[in-house]
Formats: C-alpha cells, structure tokens, sequence
C-alpha cells in the first residue's frame, strides 16, 4: 500500500513534533528539516491543527507544539483521516468499469486496505519516536542548498 504524500508529511511533522521538547519550531523550519516545501507543509499542519493534534501559535514567540492528543494519536486514524474514504481502486470515473456490478476484487482490495490501517491503529505517535528513532529525528537538519 502506498500513502499519499500528505499522510507522509503528516506522520513525519507529528513525529518531529513529539521530539521537539521544550522548543516549537516554527512551520518553516519543521518543512525544511524534512526537505518539505513549506506551502505543502502549512496546508498539513493546518488540517492538523484543525484535528486537535497541533497547537500552532503565530508571531513573536510562535511555532508548533504537538498537544496531549497529537502525542496520544493513533497512527492508524491519522493516516485514515489523510488518506480519505476512497477505494483502492478507481471502479468509476468517465469509463465506468464493466467488471462492476459483479467485481469481487473492490471488495478484497477494500478490506486489505482497512486491514492496513488497523495494523497501524495501536501504535501512537509516542511509540514511533521512542529510541532509536526520537534521537535520529532531533539530529535531522535541512540539507544545504547547493
């Protein structure tokens, strides 16, 4: 299964978020130690906000912390609220596929892709920044413009 880029974003602006520390590092910053373009990184933290996991403050003494219930996520729900309800496969569109009415493989394809997420729904954001993988995110740095 292949996430969208906004679930990756997502997944890694919590993570570096979790390991932050007593710092917030504003939007630009966390996009740039990811090598992210900020505009797709803003719109991401946003929608994060938005979801309650993200607290973003503007100005003087802004920047981005991750709140209780972004440490808290389940991943498995994180990467379902970015990837969306849509099926693995597109069965409709200008040419509707003439397997549909009697397809059985939507459906199998469907139930893997929940099977996927539910995986993935035990794990928090903590539990993916514990060591070794919180010390290697604090090291992470924007890779010098040439």
């Amino acid at each position: 299964m292949r996430l969208l880029r906004s679930t990756d974003i997502a997944l890694r602006v919590l993570m570096r978020l979790a390991v932050a520390g007593e710092g917030t590092p504003t939007t630009r910053e966390v996009a740039e130690s990811m090598a992210v373009p900020y505009t797709h990184t803003a719109k991401i933290v946003a929608e994060l906000q938005h979801m309650g996991l993200v607290d973003a403050r503007r100005g003087r003494g802004g920047g981005l912390a991750l709140t209780e219930q972004g440490r808290a996520a389940s991943i498995g729900q994180v990467a379902r609220a970015f990837e969306g309800d849509g099926d693995v496969v597109a069965c409709e569109g200008t040419t509707a596929c003439p397997l549909a009415s009697g397809c059985r493989l939507r459906g199998a394809l469907r139930r893997a892709q929940e099977a996927f997420f539910a995986s993935l729904d035990p794990l928090t954001v903590a539990d993916v920044v514990a060591s070794p993988t919180g010390p290697l995110l604090l090291g992470i740095s924007a890779t010098p413009a040439p």
